[in-house]
């Protein structure tokens, strides 16, 4: 079970006086061996400490059907106990860390810990407490920038390279957890490149570091005090640490919070093309080396991609000199990438390597079109030949009954049998479009498709099929013909 990093009472814990340092509190560059422990952590928490706050929210809730009892009732004294004002409404708080990442007072914290917030407020090290003001949130990297403001410049911390950490190398965190303020907790890096199937962004690098709630939205600094990532959510049985904790990167959390520091908002780079992931054997029927890569089975009409040279069908092996591994790959990728930068596409089409050149978008919203992986959904019949397939004519009733247009051409799959090479791929209603790379529009052009490829198997039957009004793409293992 995942438990994100919510703190669900009040503090201003944390204040313990310390002389307030101005600049930078981090010291980029030093040649401090990350996978050495340090004979102590106390010089380096009580540098940084200044630089981390409290997270502290008050929300109006409206009434949820409580009544609120009457002036002179014997129960009128727990109209107070419950927090209701008078119209009945009542407060509610929450609690959570962050860090000031500019000397005039810019914040970084996680948008779960300010959502729906009508106050802010920031509680610094030294018990001072300062009103914040949201500049922007990322909901679906839960990224949010606070400012607060005061004569003097803040101290801070700078953003570590979170791409050259390497897992053993000693980390510490600094937050608010239960409402402990200013508490500081060592660990390692345990893992990198994290997927906790929180959204489509995931790459949370893995700590052993002690977690808890009130941490969310805190630092987890290197050991030259530069902020490696930003605590976010734990997976515990019990609401507390058990060593599993996970931090957004920083080298994606400075990206975004700088978008929202400048623009507002996150923006994010857009192919527009629709992906399925491409396992070993459909790699290998495309004739590709290894076990990665994406196969692009929608181009949108308005998207990029659309003014480029892709087809549907490509299988898509690099995006600008980057391995795109999965369909979670990619959509990180494209996402990170500049917004208006050439980049160039390495792929597989027909059996053949080619590079495609993309002006990269701006994807429209926020997390409202990205890649997306297509459903692949079994269906059990029986029927008889190589691929275990039943074919038919493409009639009018069937593209009626299938809701397929007449400009495709093809042949319907009218049942698959459980003991053939294509169950659990193709299925009932499918419209095969391409064996092998070659169009088919009858079902005897099928049969010599299939005969032709099981005289010689050197890798498996590519097959391209329509379903829903989606492209989708089997490799289909036969038997070679005695």
């Amino acid at each position: 079970m995942r438990y994100a990093l919510t703190a669900m009472c009040l503090s201003l814990a944390g204040t313990v006086p310390f002389a307030v340092a101005q600049g930078s509190l981090s010291m980029p560059g030093a040649e401090t061996d990350q996978q050495v422990m340090p004979d102590s952590f106390s010089a380096l928490s009580k540098r940084l400490m200044p630089a981390v706050v409290n997270i502290t929210t008050q929300q109006t809730i409206a009434p949820q059907g409580l009544p609120e009892f009457p002036d002179g009732s014997p129960l009128e004294q727990f109209n107070e106990f419950f927090g209701r004002d008078p119209e009945g409404f009542s407060q509610q708080g929450s609690l959570g860390s962050g860090f000031v990442i500019s000397e005039d007072g810019l914040i970084v914290t996680n948008n779960h810990v300010i959502e729906g917030a009508d106050e802010i407020n920031a509680v610094f090290s030294d018990g001072r407490t300062l009103r914040a003001e949201l500049i922007g949130t990322d909901e679906a990297t839960d990224v949010a920038v606070l400012k607060v403001t005061q004569s003097d410049p803040f101290p801070y911390v700078d953003w570590a390279d979170s791409d050259s950490a390497e897992v053993g190398d000693w980390v510490m965190a600094i937050g608010n957890p239960f409402g402990f303020g200013g508490s500081v907790s060592v660990g390692i890096v345990s893992a990198r490149n994290r997927d906790i199937q929180s959204g489509n962004y995931d790459d949370y690098i893995q700590t052993d570091a002690a977690i808890n709630r009130g941490n969310s939205g805190g630092p987890l600094f290197n050991l030259n005090g530069e902020v490696l990532g930003v605590n976010t959510a734990i997976i515990s049985p019990t609401g507390g640490s058990v060593g599993l904790g996970f931090s957004i990167p920083a080298n994606l959390a400075r990206q975004i919070s700088g978008q929202i520091i400048e623009f507002g908002s996150a923006r994010r780079g857009w192919f527009g093309v629709n992906v399925q992931p491409a396992d070993p054997e459909l790699a290998k029927a495309y004739g590709a080396d290894g076990n990665e890569g994406v196969i692009i089975t929608r181009i949108e009409d308005d998207g990029p991609a659309s003014e480029s040279d892709f087809e549907v069908g490509d299988l898509v092996l690099s995006f600008d000199g980057k391995p795109v591994e999965n369909v979670r790959a990619l959509s990180r990728v494209v996402a990170e990438t500049e917004i208006g930068k050439d980049v160039d596409v390495d792929l597989v089409r027909d059996g053949r390597s080619k590079t495609v050149s993309l002006t990269l978008g701006e994807l429209p919203g926020s997390g409202e079109r990205e890649d997306k992986s297509e459903p692949i959904v079994p269906e059990s019949l029986l029927t008889r030949n190589p691929m275990g397939v039943d074919f038919s004519e493409l009639d009018e009733d069937a593209r009626r009954r299938y809701g397929v247009s007449n400009d495709v051409d093809g042949v319907l799959v009218r049942s698959v049998s459980p003991r053939g090479p294509s169950f659990g791929k193709l299925q009932k209603g499918d419209v095969v479009i391409e064996l092998g790379f070659q169009s088919v529009s009858t079902p005897n052009e099928v049969l010599i498709a299939i005969d032709e490829a099981t005289k010689t198997i050197e890798r498996p039957l590519l097959v391209r099929v329509l379903r829903g009004g989606q492209t989708m793409f089997f490799p289909i293992t036969l038997s070679p013909n005695a």
